[in-house]
């Protein structure tokens, strides 16, 4: 089964493969009127698709930064409902709108050069701080269905992934297999990989290996600034504690002044009286 518009190929009487190699988006008139918008993969056209597939396997493959998350949604909701094998396979990108219907795979597969990204849903927004907060609490709403489907079928929490989205993280493959974004790292047969795809794949690498050394090295930093203050505290409380054996020293230095004094007040003043009744006599 062939298809220029979705990329459909039917490789046997068992499989039919579906290229997704664009964005994930409805075909509209305006890419009619100027020839453009072969690329996109839209919700409604797939549905029709679909119900020519008559192999018992179906094996999506993915090269897309994404789109629109209402056709990512519907797309993943009508992949699900396949009701032969349904394989996923991320032959470059699999990011944003796009990593949800990743996640319809019964068999989903992230290559060694391979990339997922994940974050919240985002918009263009014109308005007074009513509309932006509306807007607000609006993609809010939008985003909790990826991350309901992310939680479903991966090993992390819904907040774990909260916190990945909040900061648009890029999954490795290891990272994927290892957190359950995928089952397998497995390659098999000839999987597409454009030269862009493998030049950000090295960029990312090299970027969390940069976070971690900065995280490490931050650790260091406190594991010795731990230790300094620890000294300091230490070396405070020992000048603390000389200082107060200096002020008791110094008190009952003081305290004896204070009674060898006394007492020669009341000798010499005995010795007074004692001179003066001696005198009398």
């Amino acid at each position: 089964m062939d298809n220029n518009y979705l990329n459909f190929r039917k490789k046997n009487e068992n499989e039919t493969e579906l290229y997704i190699y664009g964005p994930i988006e409805e075909k509209t008139w305006i890419d009619d009127w100027f020839g453009d918008g072969k690329d996109k993969v839209g919700a409604f056209t797939l549905k029709e698709a679909l119900k020519r597939v008559d192999t018992p396997n179906l094996t999506v493959r993915i090269n897309s930064y994404g789109g629109n998350v209402s056709d990512g949604l519907a797309i993943y909701s009508l992949l699900s409902e396949f009701e032969g094998h349904l394989k996923t396979i991320v032959d470059g990108f699999a990011c944003s709108a796009a990593s949800v219907i990743f996640m319809a795979g019964e068999e989903r597969i992230v290559p060694e050069n391979g990339l997922l990204m994940i974050h919240n849903a985002w918009a263009e927004v014109r308005g007074d701080s009513n509309t932006m907060q509306k807007a607000s609490e609006d993609l809010a709403k939008i985003t909790q269905p990826s991350l309901n489907i992310y939680a479903k079928k991966t090993k992390l929490s819904e907040q774990e992934l909260k916190e990945m989205m909040d900061r648009e993280e890029w999954i490795t493959s290891q990272e994927a297999y290892d957190w359950g974004f995928s089952t397998s790292q497995e390659r098999k047969g000839e999987y597409m990989q454009a030269l862009e795809a493998d030049f950000v794949h090295d960029l990312v690498l090299k970027n969390k290996e940069l976070q971690k050394e900065l995280k490490e090295l931050q650790q260091s930093n406190s594991d010795i600034t731990q230790v300094v203050k620890k000294a300091t505290k230490e070396m405070f409380d020992e000048q603390v504690k000389k200082f107060e054996q200096k002020l008791l020293n110094e008190n009952q230095k003081q305290k004896t002044l204070e009674v060898l004094d006394c007492s020669s007040k009341n000798q010499i003043n005995e010795d007074t009286w004692v001179s003066f009744f001696n005198t009398k006599k």
